[in-house]
């Protein structure tokens, strides 16, 4: 009885030990797939999903195929703290894609920095992002970005406001902890320039009419409106600025560029001025090649947020090739790669050579962005220039 079952037993084994040589290795892929911050969650997704299929068309990682485990956060920092649990515990993934939204990125990396597995934020600019969890405080910092953080952005957009003769700017920012830090690091940006504020107003997610914020603004006499906010209500902020007739200049952060926005506008949209990492034109091979093979895959013209998807796409190829230099799936050996990738990589966004180093976990610099603004219901560059010839790649310099 005992011969029988052992012979059963090990039968069993060895029929399963293939399966189990073929399992994939899995990917979180965490974001907001509906609500205010879908624009950029799905754009995102697809993006990673896109080199996910070349990727595994290629061969996988390690052999194996990648596997992504999906959940949609809804951009709300409770459950993106659930999501972030299920994936390490139960779907035991090998590190992370994803969060567009600061609060709920700062509120869920943290269970992946205990269980060291690395996360890669794709979307969510929060400068406060990758220093939560920075040396001397910690040995190890398991969380990286492909985006240009706030920092970056704010000091751009204070730039402008310089550089075009402004000398009285109203910040109106949401309450979120993307708008009310994204406003203090514009407020820090404008005073190294000798700029100061003649008002700051926020708002909530969910309002719906600005006109109380604009109209203070304006009694203010601001010469200039500059904004940081996710969702439609951005809209609803330069609406309220048309309906006062009031006529003055609006920049705000990289959220501008989102088609929500873009969409519920309209014309009032028209102009506003907004830093971008990528711009939906074909100014570069790899660029042309990725944009025709979104619009194929989604059947859409416009990309919902250009930025989400190309900085999405190539976050799972950085990712990928770290894993291949690790030649392992442990979060330890995987960071370790992405601290000194070996690997040359082509993305959309930029071409990354050593993007992150054991002390900087920002792949994106401020050489990088460049100026973008709305035209026709569409994003380009506000100086055609800056996608021509040499500046079109615009990559990291060396440390």
């Amino acid at each position: 009885m005992k011969k029988t079952w052992l012979f059963a037993a090990v039968a069993t084994l060895a029929l399963a030990a293939p399966a189990f040589a073929q399992q994939g290795i899995k990917i979180g892929l965490s974001g907001p797939f509906t609500g205010g911050s879908a624009a950029m969650g799905v754009s995102m997704r697809d993006g990673v999903k896109l080199a996910v299929q070349e990727i595994n068309k290629a061969g996988g990682v390690l052999g194996k195929q990648i596997i992504l485990v999906e959940r949609d956060d809804e951009a709300k920092n409770e459950l993106g703290v659930q999501i972030a649990q299920e994936l390490i515990n139960k779907e035991n993934v090998v590190a992370t894609v994803g969060f567009i939204n600061t609060g709920v990125s700062l509120a869920s990396q943290r269970f992946y920095q205990e269980a060291e597995i690395p996360v890669m934020n794709n979307v969510a600019t929060g400068t406060l992002v990758t220093q939560q969890f920075k040396a001397p405080d910690h040995k190890a910092n398991y969380v990286f970005r492909n985006a240009a953080n706030d920092s970056i952005q704010s000091a751009m957009i204070a730039q402008t406001v310089k550089d075009k003769g402004f000398t009285k700017p109203a910040i109106i920012a949401d309450s979120t902890n993307y708008g009310q830090l994204g406003r203090a690091d514009l407020e820090k940006a404008l005073a190294e320039r000798g700029i100061k504020p003649v008002a700051v107003e926020k708002f909530n997610i969910g309002d719906t009419d600005m006109t109380a914020q604009a109209l203070r603004a304006k009694e203010a006499g601001a010469d200039v409106v500059l904004t940081y906010a996710i969702g439609p209500e951005l809209a609803q902020t330069v609406n309220a600025v048309v309906k006062l007739g009031w006529k003055v200049p609006v920049m705000g952060s990289w959220t501008l560029s989102m088609a929500s926005f873009i969409d519920a506008a309209g014309k009032n949209g028209e102009g506003v001025l907004m830093p971008q990492t990528f711009i939906q034109m074909p100014s570069t091979p790899k660029r042309k090649a990725f944009i025709e093979a979104y619009q194929a895959a989604y059947k859409v013209e416009r990309i919902p947020s250009p930025v989400s998807a190309a900085q999405g796409y190539d976050s799972m190829l950085i990712l990928a090739a770290a894993i291949n230099q690790a030649k392992s799936t442990d979060g330890r050996k995987i960071r370790e790669a992405l601290e000194n990738l070996s690997t040359k990589i082509e993305g959309v966004v930029t071409t990354y050579d050593k993007p992150f180093s054991a002390t900087d976990h920002e792949a994106i610099t401020a050489n990088i962005p460049v100026l973008g603004t709305v035209k026709d219901g569409r994003v380009v560059p506000a100086d055609p220039k800056d996608l021509e010839g040499e500046k079109a790649l615009r990559v990291k310099p060396k440390a």
